[in-house]
């Protein structure tokens, strides 16, 4: 059974920053190879990190809400852990989506 996750990835474009369409395409299509369908892909810009924990100061952070099978995530996990453009990653399960239904509208009397 598929569920609804979030996976906001780090990504190291240090000297590249004008590639970064093109990894945030890969990346997509790295999804869509293990079987996740992508609702939304948000693209939150560079930005400094608050202290540096490494040889970086700052990263391209961009944010995917998709779904998927819960097997699947150990996979992105991995195979983007040897990826060298990507810095970090955390995956976080989402509530389903849930459809609104329509209000209810008073009898007159």
């Amino acid at each position: 059974m598929k569920h609804r996750y979030e996976a906001l990835l780090v990504l190291n474009t240090q000297g590249r920053e004008d590639t970064v369409k093109e990894i945030i395409d890969r990346l997509e299509s790295e999804f869509q190879h293990e079987g996740a369908q992508i609702e939304q892909v948000q693209k939150m810009d560079k930005r400094p990190f608050s202290y540096m924990a490494g040889p970086l100061n700052a990263g391209y952070y961009v944010n995917f809400v998709f779904n998927a099978e819960p097997q699947s995530i150990a996979k992105l996990r991995s195979k983007f852990k040897l990826d060298p453009e990507i810095y970090r990653q955390n995956y976080q399960r989402l509530e389903e989506k849930k459809e609104k239904s329509p209000k209810k509208v008073a009898k007159a009397k």
